[in-house]
C-alpha cells in the first residue's frame, strides 16, 4: 500500500503510539527516513517531542501528540489531530506494549487490570478511531504489535498472556468483519524477544533482576519489517528465528512446551540478582526513552544453553506429535473382521 501513495507522489501519513522508545522510536525513525508523513503518540510529552525532533532531522514531517491508549476519547482525538494535519491516514500502528512480570497472585489486580487495558484495549481504541476514516477511504493499513506471547503462553506473565491472545484473537476477528474491504488491511507482527528497554522499566514482582532470554532482536529489525509490512500488507509477520518454532512447539505439544518454558524461566530467575518490586511504567510514563535496552552483549554467553532448550523443546513437541499411536481394541478388531479379496 506504500508504494500506491509513493507512486502518486503522495508521502504516507503513519501514526505510531509508543513512539517515545524502544521499538516505537525507532520505526518512528525508519519511517521518516522512509519519506512518511508521522503522528507520534505516547504518555511522556518530552520525550516524544524529541523523537519528533529527530525525525524533522530527517526531512520528515512530524506531530507529537502525547496520548494514553487506555483513554479511548484520547485515542479519537489522536485520529481528528492526524487528519487535521495532514489530511488522512494511511497506516495505523498500535505499538504500544507493556508488562507485569511475578506470580500471579503476587501481582496486584491492579497492575494485571493495566496490562488488559493498555495491550488489548488500548489497541481496540486505536482501530475504534481509525477504522471509519478507512472505511469512508476504502483503504488503510492498521497494524497491531502483538509479540511471540500471542503464540506461546508466558508463565509469570499471565496478564500479558491473555493481552496478547487477546490482541490475535481480535486481530482474526476484525479482519473477517473487514473482508468486504480488500484495501482495508489488518496486520499482525509477532517479533519474538526484542532489546529495548521494556524489561527494564516495565512492572517487576519478583524481587529478581529481569533480563530477555536470547536470541534478542534488534529493535531496528523490527522497525524496517514494519516499513516494509506498510508496503506490502499482509496477515501475519513473524520477526525472528525462534518465533515460528515456538508456535509449531506450542500448537502440537502445548503442555510439554509449557513446562520447557516454565522450567527455563524458574532457572532463569534462580540464578538473577536481586532488585526492588516495582510497578514500572504501569501508571506512569517510563524514565528510560533509548532505542536499545542493552541486551544483545549481556546475552551472547548464554545463547548457547537457551538455544539448545528451546531447540529440545521443539523437537519434542513435534516428536510427541508424531508419536505412533496404538490401535484401539474395537479398531483392530474391525480389521479382522473384513473379509480378504479374492485374487
Amino acid at each position: 500500500m506504500l508504494n500506491t501513495y509513493l507512486d502518486h507522489f503522495l508521502a504516507p501519513v503513519v501514526v505510531l503510539t509508543g513512539a517515545s522508545s524502544g521499538i516505537g522510536h525507532a520505526t518512528a525513525l525508519a519511517f521518516a527516513r522512509a519519506g512518511a508523513h508521522l503522528v507520534l503518540a505516547a504518555r511522556g510529552p518530552e520525550a516524544l517531542d524529541k523523537v519528533a525532533a529527530e525525525c524533522v532531522l530527517l526531512d520528515a514531517q512530524a506531530l507529537a501528540v502525547p496520548t494514553d491508549v487506555t483513554d479511548a476519547d484520547a485515542m479519537q482525538a489522536l485520529a481528528h489531530a492526524a487528519i487535521g494535519r495532514f489530511g488522512r491516514i494511511d497506516v495505523w500502528i498500535n505499538n504500544v506494549g507493556i508488562g507485569a512480570v511475578g506470580a500471579f497472585d503476587a501481582t496486584p489486580m491492579e497492575a494485571h487490570a493495566r496490562v488488559i487495558a493498555a495491550n488489548l484495549l488500548g489497541h481496540m481504541n486505536g482501530a475504534h478511531a481509525v477504522l471509519p476514516h478507512f472505511r469512508q477511504r476504502g483503504r488503510g493499513t492498521l497494524i497491531n504489535m502483538i509479540s511471540s506471547g500471542g503464540w506461546v503462553p508466558a508463565p509469570y506473565a499471565a496478564a500479558y498472556t491473555a493481552s496478547k491472545f487477546g490482541l490475535r484473537g481480535f486481530s482474526e476477528a476484525l479482519r473477517a468483519e473487514l473482508g468486504s474491504l480488500p484495501d482495508v488491511h489488518v496486520c499482525e507482527v509477532y517479533p519474538t524477544f526484542v532489546d529495548t528497554p521494556g524489561l527494564f522499566h516495565g512492572a517487576n514482582y519478583t524481587g529478581k533482576r529481569l533480563r530477555p532470554p536470547p536470541p534478542v532482536l534488534d529493535p531496528r529489525t523490527v522497525a524496517h519489517a514494519l516499513v516494509a509490512l506498510s508496503r506490502a500488507p499482509r496477515d501475519v509477520t513473524a520477526i525472528g528465528s525462534v518465533a515460528i518454532p515456538g508456535r509449531l512447539a506450542h500448537a502440537v505439544a502445548p503442555g510439554l512446551t509449557a513446562r520447557a518454558t516454565r522450567w527455563l524461566m524458574d532457572q532463569a530467575l534462580a540464578r538473577a540478582d536481586p532488585a526492588p518490586v516495582t510497578n514500572g511504567n504501569l501508571f506512569e510514563p517510563s524514565r528510560v526513552h533509548t532505542i536499545d535496552g542493552g541486551y544483545r552483549t549481556l546475552a551472547v554467553r548464554a545463547m548457547p544453553v537457551a538455544a539448545v532448550a528451546l531447540a529440545g523443546a521443539v523437537g519434542l513437541g513435534i516428536l510427541w506429535a508424531m508419536r505412533p499411536r496404538p490401535r484401539r481394541p474395537q479398531d483392530t478388531r474391525r480389521m479382522a473382521a473384513r473379509p480378504r479379496r479374492a485374487r
